[in-house]
Formats: structure tokens, C-alpha cells, sequence
């Protein structure tokens, strides 16, 4: 198998990656932990019995915006990383396993559950990657510091990462967030930062002149919607029956089921965002776990349909906020979607900021950043 960095400037000089030096640096560092990986399972079962676990190799977190090849580089590492204990899970979907290994644990009253269930996870696992490292909530910041100390330092697993955020800017101005900052602190020291933050957006260049508002609603508006789905995923289109499903903690043990999620991008049907009763919390947690949101099946809004026109203003805001990307499937444009009832005046702003999230400028901020 062609290792991390060799396939890498192949891509690079067949002309289907364009040179980065950011991007370059993190392909050597990957390659030297591929190599460090791959030496520690060379020498038969029996020095890998009585290999010391504390000795693996330094993980390794990548950092930066959206669209500067983070999810390729996982993509390539993870494809030619030649041990069989690997394991690559999209970070929201761990934790929710975390979750629910930890209430088996303490049913059983054994010892410490989280200790037991790093144990449990690290069983077959060597190597751990993870796709969008994001913590949204307290209960799951809470944990982190114990659980990764556990399986990094106490079981020897090597973890590799992706986020928008450098380690100091995760779960930022988040409750409790005292409780969060041993986890940053282990970071920092047991993983190799590598930032890619270049000037090229590699994402909206995948997305071409695609764009982002298609109406009237129809086939050819999902098929465009469907198009970009594609081209940021690099999900294969005749695969679409098998994309991945997602699930978001919204908290209170309340969760939003994703009818499609891959490599942050999220597809929701209209109905299932704002014909529920949902409030700007659930919002809020949606546009901290996806940078792009597709939505389909927009309506005309009336007075008959007020309070789906007020939850549509609220996930709105949320997504502007966080600068998080949305590609729709309307009855209408923008401005001709709410024109008479309840909040129709109010609803003015919210064509404002869809016009703007149209724009070049817009499409170009990174998620979650000011």
C-alpha cells in the first residue's frame, strides 16, 4: 500500500491537488506517525504483547477553516495507514457512544466507568481518528480531560484530529468551561498542532458556480442541492443511498436526527427543522456541529404557517451567526417567501442576511469565526 505522503504527491503531480505548503507539512507529519504506527505492529505478537503502552506515537491535530483539505488529508491517512487497529469516527457520533458505555459501566458499579470504557474502546484500537473535533455541551466537556487522558496516556492510543479551532478556542465561552481546560492542556501536550490555514478555500472551489438558493421547488432544484452535497463530501453520487445518518445532542436527552451527514455538511427536510417545536438552543446546537447545511423544501410562508416562519427566522440567525453555509430548495426567492401576516415586517431582516449568505464574501468565512 502506497504510504501517507507518497500518495499525496501523487495527487499533487497528477494536478488533482494544487501545492500547499500548509498542507505539505501535515502530510510529512502524518507520514512519520504512519511509520511509527506501522513499526510498533511489525514484530510479531509478541512484542506487541509485551510492547509498553505509554510509548505510542504523538497524535497529531489538525486546525484551520473550512476548505483547507483537513477531511482529504484524514481521508488519505486513514486509507493508507497499513496497521488493522485503526478506527475513524466522526467525533459527535464517539461521544454519544462514549455516553451510553459509560451508563453500562456504573449499572455494573465495577470501578470508575470512564477509566473502563477507555479501556473498552482502546481493546482493538491503536490509532483513533476523529472528523470535526467540536464540544458543544457540559456534559461532554466535562468528561473529556479523564477520558482522553485515560485512552492516551493509560492505554497508548494514538489520536489524530480535525477541527476548525485551535485547541485553546474549543468550547470557548462555554458553561463551566474550567472544567474543560485540563483537556486543552493535554492537547496541547500530547498532540502535534498542525495548522492549515492557507488562502485557498479548497471547498469552494469544489463548488464552483453552483449556487446556493434553488426555486421553484422540483427536480432540478434537489438535483443542484444534491450536486453540492456531492462535490464537499467527495461522497459519490451513485452511492447516495448509503450516505451517513447523523444525530445532534441537543441536551436534556433530547437529540435531532440527520438524514444525512458527512464531513460537516447536514441535509434537513424544511419540515423536520421548523414544522417541529423547536427553539434557538436546538438551532444553536446545529450550527455548532455542521459548517454547511442543506435545506429542502422551503415553502411560501403565510399566517396559516406563522410559527414555522419564526422558527425559520431563529435557524436563520443561528446559521449567520456562526457563518455556517446554507444551500436550499425554496417555493420562492428570499424576499417573496413571507410578504403578509405576523412578523412579515420583522421577517425583512431575515431576507437581508439570506441574501448576504449568498454572497462571495460570505461563502468565504470560516465556520464559527467572527
Amino acid at each position: 500500500m502506497t504510504g501517507m505522503l507518497a500518495r499525496y504527491e501523487k495527487l499533487v503531480a497528477a494536478g488533482e491537488l494544487r501545492a500547499d505548503p500548509d498542507q505539505r507539512r501535515a502530510a510529512e507529519r502524518l507520514d512519520k506517525l504512519q511509520k511509527d504506527l506501522e513499526a510498533e505492529t511489525s514484530g510479531g505478537i509478541l512484542s506487541q504483547l509485551f510492547r509498553p503502552k505509554k510509548t505510542r506515537p504523538q497524535g497529531v491535530y489538525m486546525w484551520g477553516g473550512v476548505g483547507r483539505g483537513k477531511s482529504m488529508l484524514m481521508d488519505i491517512f486513514v486509507e493508507t495507514l497499513a496497521i488493522a487497529e485503526k478506527r475513524r469516527v466522526h467525533f459527535h457520533e464517539f461521544m454519544l457512544e462514549v455516553d451510553r458505555l459509560i451508563r453500562e459501566e456504573r449499572k455494573k458499579e465495577a470501578g470508575d466507568p470512564i477509566a473502563l470504557v477507555a479501556a473498552r474502546l482502546a481493546s482493538d484500537v491503536r490509532c483513533l481518528a476523529f472528523d470535526e473535533m467540536v464540544v458543544n455541551n457540559t456534559a461532554d466537556a466535562a468528561i473529556m480531560a479523564r477520558l482522553f487522558t485515560a485512552l492516551i496516556c493509560d492505554e497508548g492510543v494514538s489520536v489524530v484530529t480535525t477541527s476548525n479551532r485551535p485547541p485553546s478556542d474549543l468550547y470557548k465561552d462555554g458553561l463551566n468551561r474550567s472544567l474543560f481546560l485540563p483537556f486543552i492542556d493535554l492537547i496541547q501536550a500530547e498532540l502535534d498542532g498542525m495548522p492549515l490555514n492557507g488562502p485557498t478555500d479548497y471547498r469552494l472551489d469544489r463548488l464552483g458556480d453552483l449556487d446556493t438558493w434553488h426555486t421553484p421547488l422540483g427536480d432540478p432544484a434537489t438535483a443542484q442541492v444534491r450536486e453540492a452535497f456531492f462535490r464537499l463530501t467527495d461522497y459519490k453520487p451513485e452511492d447516495a443511498e448509503h450516505v451517513p445518518s447523523g444525530e445532534i445532542d441537543l441536551g436534556g436527552g433530547r437529540t435531532l436526527h440527520v438524514p444525512k451527514s458527512l464531513k460537516g455538511v447536514g441535509v434537513f427536510s424544511f419540515k423536520r427543522l421548523c414544522g417541529e417545536n423547536r427553539g434557538a438552543a436546538d438551532y444553536l446546537a446545529l450550527a455548532h456541529a455542521y459548517h454547511t447545511v442543506i435545506v429542502v423544501g422551503i415553502p411560501r410562508l403565510s399566517p396559516e404557517n406563522r410559527n414555522e416562519a419564526i422558527r425559520f427566522t431563529k435557524l436563520v440567525d443561528a446559521l449567520y451567526e456562526n457563518n455556517v453555509k446554507l444551500f436550499a430548495t425554496a417555493a420562492a426567492e428570499p424576499e417573496d417567501l413571507y410578504t403578509a401576516g405576523d412578523g412579515a415586517f420583522e421577517f425583512e431582516r431575515t431576507v437581508s442576511r439570506l441574501k448576504e449568505m449568498q454572497s462571495a464574501d460570505y461563502m468565504a468565512r470560516g465556520h464559527g469565526f467572527a
